[in-house]
């Protein structure tokens, strides 16, 4: 590691097969903590290069727990997090809302590093029990119409700095890389990020791939659908700027969708909206993000309608139904 550190020390990057070298390593134990973390500092200094993370993708790859659903044609609604805006679980709610319109979803989340509380932390909360055993998970998909991957249960890498981030608090390239590694594969993805650059390099690495996507950023900063503020799109078909109304049919304040101060705050609020007892604000907010992700399944022949299903589902119970389902299989 020391000679990483050099070379990066003097403002090189790594090449692909470099980066994925020292990735692996790293889920390997093979370097200590405070290695790690200087590792990882360097890269809070300066951009990461595409052949970087490109390598960084390969190694979590490589060294991942795959998980095979059965053919089953899954999306993921995953945000980088690290926009140290402390929203509600937006992104997780989408989730349900898209299992309740009957979309299989494969969540693939972890616990907040920078924020109260990540997908993996709310998720706990409710009941649900991480596992990654693939019967379970196929059952998962298959009654309830979605499953959760604890991400450190699949990635080694992901558990070896779990610790290192927690501490650290702030946004690492780790965050950039969790909604690239899904161990299920999903063939549809909704990706949120918190800034245009990061935008620009997954639609360069998202473009070769056989996914159909769409990549998300709130201009004032958020990265999901937030209606505080217009949002860019980007999806395999080319990119534009949609406003509050387009999206979620009003905008809303940042106040509106603020997640708490707690973990527990996190779950109950999660439950209040689930349940459709939610403010007109948080639901707008969810819709639009479970909406963006059902259109970007091709099953819709326009945005509306996709948003029009994401009512139905959060309205009728449907959505509620799905998380019922999903912890009753524990």
């Amino acid at each position: 590691m020391k000679k990483i550190l050099q070379y990066l020390f003097e403002y090189k990057t790594l090449s692909r097969q470099q980066a994925k070298e020292a990735l692996v390593n790293i889920g390997k134990g093979v370097y200590n903590e405070h290695e790690v973390t200087a590792f990882m500092t360097v890269y809070l200094m300066r951009s990461i290069a595409i052949e970087e993370l490109q390598g960084f993708r390969d190694a979590l790859l490589e060294l991942c727990v795959p998980v095979d659903l059965n053919s089953h044609a899954v999306v993921d609604i995953v945000g980088t997090g690290g926009d140290g805006k402390n929203t509600f679980n937006i992104s997780t709610l989408a989730c349900f809302i898209v299992a309740g319109t009957g979309q299989k979803v494969a969540k693939h989340g972890n616990y907040g590093a920078t924020s109260v509380s990540g997908a993996s932390n709310v998720m706990e909360q409710l009941g649900y029990k991480f596992k990654n055993n693939r019967d379970a998970l196929k059952r998962e998909v298959e009654e309830a119409n979605i499953c959760f991957l604890h991400a450190p249960l699949f990635h080694p890498a992901l558990k070896a700095v779990g610790p290192i981030r927690k501490n650290l608090g702030v946004r690492t390239f780790f965050n950039m890389l969790g909604p690239m590694v899904n161990p299920a594969f999903p063939k549809f993805q909704l990706v949120g990020v918190y800034n245009l650059e990061m935008a620009r390099v997954y639609n360069y690495l998202l473009q070769q791939t056989d996914q159909a996507f769409a990549i998300i950023h709130s201009l004032d900063g958020y990265d999901e659908i937030s209606l505080t503020n217009d949002t860019k799109v980007i999806t395999n078909a080319g990119e534009r700027i949609m406003t509050p109304e387009q999206l979620g049919k009003r905008a809303v304040q940042p106040a509106d969708i603020y997640g708490g101060n707690s973990v527990e705050d996190a779950a109950k609020l999660f439950q209040k909206i689930i349940r459709g007892e939610g403010t007109w604000a948080q639901n707008a907010v969810v819709l639009a993000n479970a909406a963006m992700a059902l259109h970007c399944t091709g099953n819709y022949t326009s945005y509306d309608d996709a948003y029009a299903a994401a009512v139905e589902s959060l309205e009728s119970g449907k959505a509620y139904a799905a998380l019922n389902k999903l912890v009753s299989l524990q």
